[in-house]
């Protein structure tokens, strides 16, 4: 008889009608999926995460966009709900399609979309801040043949609504500040866009043209954080919109970064090289923070052609690198240094000499924010250039460990600064990202570091080495933070009758408390940023040391409304310039 079919211990064979008894058959169990098998290992699933991270990034600020589109202009509104949908099947795509090159043209999807929202932003805001509307201005004057350095032009501010940098000295700076290269672009755009979307547009270009140069030079997979990083996260397209020369800086550093230590290889500079040293000079041209990343650039490209080379041959490199840059940047600063040299000169060093008030995310805080000021705040600078000398001494001993940094470094000098606003660190990240995926560890591994002594060999020992760099500049933001205020201030407010009402004036009792003869600007601080400076109507320009005077003090448009809220809080602060100090006192927001 057939048993028919066995699920238990045996099988049949064949018609014969024998059983096996008891053979066991071997299973094979289903094939799990392996994250990356299907998209061609654990590298390509990577490029995928990123490549969806950049496609994520598209929706940050887009709505807010399309909000102001729709009121405004509806064309740019269709625009970006077609940019919507491109970006849900860039979403689909991104994990449905299977291989390198179907994932390549994803990236580049994805590219073009940012690309469009970047330019949809522009359009809908193009007129620019303090930046942009001085560099709109210096191309004006730059058409017309005029000074562009030196020159005062008031009426940009205020009344436009337009910010401006305030000076520790009781004014304010209505002067362009920066190197030439960015007006000089945007001349030939203000002889038809006669606005300050002529600076707007150049910086805006430039980060576009930036981030296209950027994406197309990184290795595939890391395509897509180019695009997160320069369009897709908003903060770039925000500076590039307010028309920061800083913006044309960035796309200029981008060849001169991506693969630096190629630079010279074989004590050639080539075609290559030659280009990359002309967009660093260029980049010097266009905003002083190209400044502050070139001499870690310059030590880390002598280290690696001397350990490749030798000193010699290394030199020599380093001389025509450095000759190319420097000569492209004379070329463009030329015909402006040639009107008026002390001028030019005092332009393009201003933002470093103009002791601008404080502001920004850094050490500064501490005497700005969280106590009641420092008499010694001079020494927040003296800390911020003793840091990027210590810093610049340890990549120079240890550019194997820290040249992969070496985009990052420059930037660590601002945090102790007494202006230390984040745009410094952030308006470089895309530098960053460079270094990460063109600079490996391996590309400085034969990288000339000089012998230390043996005592230095250890590890232990060389991180005493960099603490003791570094410890010059922590002891000078600590003496800053640790300093009291110079004035010792009571304030009383006189409020007008009115519902809601408004502070018209205050008195303020101040004492010096310093050796030293101090002459006070007032001003008041509702959050982060200081007001308008406030009239003096009585009490002396100077107070002497350790006397005491009365000052009674108008608000900036005759009266001031103080913030609301649970727990608010109105700060009288009192600065000079020279020495610079600060005194913070509350102004009490209820009527005596």
């Amino acid at each position: 008889m057939d048993d028919g079919p066995r699920t238990g211990g045996g099988i049949r064979l064949g018609g014969t009608g024998l059983r096996q008894r008891d053979v066991p058959v071997p299973v094979t169990p289903p094939r799990t999926a392996v994250p990356g098998a299907a998209g061609g290992g654990a590298a390509q699933q990577l490029h995928r995460a990123l490549t969806l991270v950049a496609v994520v990034s598209l929706f940050i600020g887009t709505r807010s966009a399309w909000t102001d589109a729709v009121a405004s202009h509806l064309p740019v509104a269709g625009i970006i709900t077609a940019c919507y949908a491109g970006i849900l099947l860039c979403g689909v795509l991104t994990l449905a399609v299977r291989g390198g090159r179907a994932l390549a043209r994803v990236d580049l999807g994805v590219l073009a979309l940012a690309v469009v929202l970047v330019v949809c932003g522009y359009w809908l805001n193009h007129s620019g801040s303090d930046e942009g509307v001085l560099t709109a201005q210096a191309a004006k004057e730059i058409l017309r043949g005029h000074l562009i350095y030196g020159q005062p032009w008031p009426q940009l501010f205020g009344a436009h609504g337009v910010g401006i940098t305030k000076t520790m000295s009781g004014g304010a700076d209505y002067t362009y500040g920066y190197p030439p290269l960015t007006a000089l672009l945007a001349a030939p755009v203000h002889a038809v866009v006669h606005s300050t979307a002529a600076a707007t547009m150049v910086t805006t270009g430039a980060l576009i043209a930036g981030s296209v140069l950027l994406w197309i030079m990184l290795p595939t997979p890391w395509r897509p954080a180019a695009t997160a990083v320069c369009l897709g996260f908003g903060l770039l397209p925000d500076y590039a919109r307010d028309g920061y020369p800083a913006i044309v800086a960035l796309a200029l550093l981008v060849p001169a970064v991506v693969r630096w230590p190629a630079t010279g290889s074989g004590g050639r500079l080539g075609r290559g090289g030659v280009l990359r040293a002309a967009c660093l000079g260029a980049a010097c041209a266009s905003q002083q923070l190209a400044w502050f990343l070139t001499p870690f650039l310059l030590i880390g490209l002598y280290a690696v052609r001397r350990g490749e080379l030798g000193p010699r041959a290394a030199l020599a490199v380093l001389a025509r690198y450095t000759g190319v840059a420097t000569l492209t940047w004379a070329a463009i600063n030329a015909y402006f240094a040639a009107q008026n040299p002390h001028a030019w000169l005092t332009g393009v060093l201003l933002p470093l000499t103009q002791k601008g008030i404080l502001h920004g995310q850094g050490i500064m805080g501490i005497s700005y924010y969280f106590t009641d000021g420092s008499s010694r705040l001079d020494y927040y600078s003296y800390g911020s250039i003793l840091l990027l000398l210590g810093l610049l001494a340890a990549t120079f001993l240890f550019v194997r460990r820290l040249g992969p940094a070496l985009t990052v470094l420059p930037w660590l000098a601002f945090y102790f600064a007494v202006r230390s606003q984040d745009g410094y660190f952030l308006m470089m990240t895309p530098l960053w990202l460079a270094a990460a995926a063109t600079v490996p560890t391996t590309a400085l591994a034969t990288a000339w570091q000089p012998r230390l002594p043996r005592p230095l060999t250890g590890r232990r020992a060389k991180a005493a080495l960099v603490a003791g760099l570094l410890a010059p500049a922590v002891l000078c933001a600590g003496v800053a933070a640790a300093s009291p205020p110079p004035l010792r201030m009571s304030v009383t407010a006189r409020f007008t009758d009115r519902p809601h009402h408004a502070i018209t004036a205050v008195t303020v009792r101040a004492v010096n408390t310093t050796g030293t003869a101090l002459p006070p600007h007032f001003a008041s601080r509702a959050g982060q940023g200081a007001s308008g400076w406030w009239t003096v109507t009585s009490g002396p320009a100077i107070l002497a040391p350790h006397a005491s005077a009365t000052y009674v003090l108008r608000p900036p448009n005759g009266s001031y409304r103080p913030p609301g809220g649970k727990h608010p809080r109105f700060y009288l602060i009192a600065v000079t310039g020279t020495p610079m100090t600060i005194t913070t006192a509350a102004i009490p927001l209820t009527a005596p």
